[in-house]
């Protein structure tokens, strides 16, 4: 578990092509760190077998999206493979008030949006160590027929290339170590003295001479 050093809250944007791990990467981290919290999207796009609604994502209606964007909702939304896909602002803002760390997982576009808002946010792209791996995990998953697997891959080696754009690259080898690695990015990252407020320390030191 990572140690809750922080005294303000963390974003963790994760962002990776399609089958380039990223849910399977923060789920895991989520299970090593409880106390994270997971900013759950909005989306138009079918429930998949498996997923819940409000835990997997938010499933809303066409209409029902738009009407969303139109109240302002989002921190960011986008139009991903026929589908609307959205971050809703309130969950973020709450949790970063309250010293949280957030983790998310999305698309480059999105993330894109989401460092513009949140400044401090901290984005790590997950690459796959290969195209051979890519292809394979992609048509692993077995969600999709045979022509929207080839948008996807078609997609995939298109955000590959914003790779640059991030703050940090964690190449997907091994579960196991991109957990361990993306973990160290968040320790680093809480372990910035900007986190703390200004004179915090000497608040808790000067003056204690005599004690």
């Amino acid at each position: 578990m990572i140690e809750r050093n922080i005294r303000k809250g963390l974003l963790i944007i994760l962002s990776s092509p399609s089958g380039g791990g990223k849910t399977s990467i923060y789920k895991k981290i989520l299970e090593h760190n409880p106390e994270f919290l997971y900013s759950v999207s909005a989306t138009t796009r079918p429930k998949r077998v498996g997923e819940i609604d409000g835990k997997s994502y938010h499933f809303l209606s066409v209409d029902e999206f738009r009407r969303q964007i139109e109240e302002g909702k989002f921190a960011e939304w986008a139009l991903v493979y026929g589908h609307y896909y959205g971050t809703y602002r309130s969950f973020i803002d709450r949790a970063l008030a309250e010293g949280k760390i957030v983790l998310m997982d999305i698309d480059t576009q999105g993330a894109k949006n989401l460092i513009g808002l949140y400044k401090e946010a901290v984005d790590i792209f997950i690459i796959p160590p290969s195209y051979e791996t890519l292809k394979k995990r992609l048509y692993k998953r077995d969600t999709d027929d045979r022509y929207a697997l080839k948008l996807r891959l078609e997609e995939a080696l298109k955000e590959i290339n914003e790779w640059p754009n991030y703050k940090y690259v964690v190449i997907n080898d091994s579960l196991r170590k991109a957990v361990k690695k993306v973990e160290a990015v968040i320790t680093a990252e809480t372990l910035k003295s900007s986190n703390y407020p200004k004179n915090y320390f000497q608040k808790l030191f000067v003056g204690k001479e005599n004690d």
